[in-house]
């Protein structure tokens, strides 16, 4: 990894670093098994624009300045490809995934899903967040310690079989819920996450090798979505508000309806991009507020301003400090430490270097939120810096950026809010893991870990 100044012998073209490709994978292994080491080692050697270049991704240029950020994120969509540099997420999303889709079909995915996670949509949501909530937290038992993690999981995968499947409680529910999550925990471990990174090891040597396990998962779960995906049809007259239900009734420029691979693909990124990262983002929230005791104070304080059993969703959702706190929580542990890459189509000056065709921009996540000229003392949770001034949509990005921004943001702080003001509002936790904890890889997240213990107090 070198800076962008170094990386030209002139402003027209642009110079690869050396290395052996031996270096290369070495290189590639540690960032993803140490990847906040090897990210803030590098960000202090060559600065906040530095080209990477480790063998097995492409290269690419990172960038944790403002400016930089900006100038991509408001530049021309039609002068990037997004989806390829999504390659990773491929076989657990497929090819036809919103994440992997670039140009018009990008658009038309977008604005077709765009409605389910705002407005009067997501508001009806609101009281099913709470219920399920209270349904899954009721479990716990005073005295007993718990991890945060699988509560929480189970919380939100509730919540998308709710919301996106329409489903209920029964047998296909359960089944999807077992499915997911075992398939989910194959990458649950930094090694395990390996093998998304390297093509060369994604083979089906048999249900005992983890690449096998997994694919035989995937197998179970896609027979699961696609006979849903036949009833529903078979049925149009029992679709309700669900999102499924929405897919299944929509139909492009030439009045065709979406295919059940497409259905399939579209489903399976809302179940993994839904699912895991809500889950990890409370997680990292619950750890935080009880690991900063004067911050659980306030929030408290705020909350008992409220009646939050009977109060409405959306008042709950607009409490300042409850929001400063998930945006605090979301700044210091992203639970994704970079937003999708672009990948220029044609030549560009960008940031005054005139960078070639396929060039890869990846805006970093994790370094931006760690920048102590935005963020003083950006090793510090302070929810109070979110009251105190508002950040650009080039400095905090916690959901990416421009025509590539999480579709589902507003939906995941909806759901983290109301979570935690549910859980904080009913219960008293003692935090067991009282000491500081670094994200660690768990496939293409970043979790606690040890996934946060904490213990009913009485």
């Amino acid at each position: 990894m070198i800076t962008l100044q170094e990386s030209f012998a002139n402003e027209a073209v642009i110079k690869l670093p050396g290395g052996s490709s031996n270096f290369k994978w070495l290189q590639m292994l540690k960032v993803i098994l140490r990847p906040i080491e090897s990210l803030e080692e590098t960000e202090r050697r060559y600065g906040d624009i530095f080209t990477s270049d480790l063998g097995v991704f492409p290269t690419q240029i990172v960038i944790s300045n403002p400016q930089a950020i900006q100038e991509l994120f408001t530049a021309d969509s039609q002068l990037f490809e997004s989806g390829s540099g999504n390659y990773v997420v491929q076989p657990l999303v497929g090819a036809n995934s919103l994440i992997l889709l670039d140009g018009d079909r990008h658009l038309q995915q977008r604005k077709l899903l765009m409605p389910s996670f705002h407005g009067e949509r997501m508001r009806t949501y609101g009281q099913v967040i709470r219920e399920i909530a209270d349904q899954v937290t009721s479990k716990w038992v005073i005295g007993k310690q718990f991890t945060a993690r699988s509560y929480m999981q189970e919380i939100s995968l509730q919540v998308i079989l709710r919301t996106v499947f329409g489903l209920q409680e029964g047998k296909r529910y359960q089944q999807i819920k077992e499915v997911l999550v075992e398939m989910l925990d194959t990458f649950n471990t930094p090694i395990s996450a390996i093998f998304l990174f390297f093509k060369a090891l994604q083979r089906d040597l048999g249900p005992w090798t983890p690449w096998g396990r997994f694919i035989r998962r995937r197998q179970q779960l896609d027979e699961l979505l696609y006979q849903e995906i036949r009833e529903r049809r078979q049925q149009p007259e029992a679709n309700g508000e669900d999102i499924l239900s929405l897919l299944l009734s929509a139909r492009d420029e030439n009045g065709q309806p979406m295919t059940d691979v497409e259905l399939r693909d579209e489903l399976m990124t809302m179940l993994f991009a839904g699912h895991e990262t809500t889950a990890i983002a409370l997680s990292w929230a619950l750890y935080w507020v009880h690991y900063v005791p004067e911050v659980r104070q306030k929030l408290l304080q705020e909350l008992n301003s409220l009646d939050i059993a009977n109060a409405d969703p959306t008042a709950i959702t607009q409490l300042p400090y409850l929001n400063a706190v998930c945006s605090e929580t979301l700044r210091i542990t992203p639970v994704t430490f970079f937003s999708f890459p672009r990948v220029l189509k044609q030549p560009m000056n960008f940031m005054g270097y005139n960078l070639p065709k396929g060039m890869m921009i990846s805006p970093c996540i994790y370094l931006t939120h760690q920048r102590p000229d935005i963020y003083p003392e950006p090793e510090l949770f302070k929810p109070e810096r979110f009251l105190e001034r508002q950040f650009s949509p080039y400095e905090f990005i916690p959901f990416g950026g421009g025509n590539r921004r999480c579709l589902g943001s507003a939906f995941a702080l909806f759901e983290m809010k109301l979570v935690l003001a549910t859980i904080l509002s009913q219960y008293s936790l003692e935090l067991l893991d009282k000491v500081p904890l670094k994200p660690v890889r768990r496939g293409i997240v970043f979790a606690p870990p040890g996934g946060v213990r904490l213990m009913v107090k009485g």
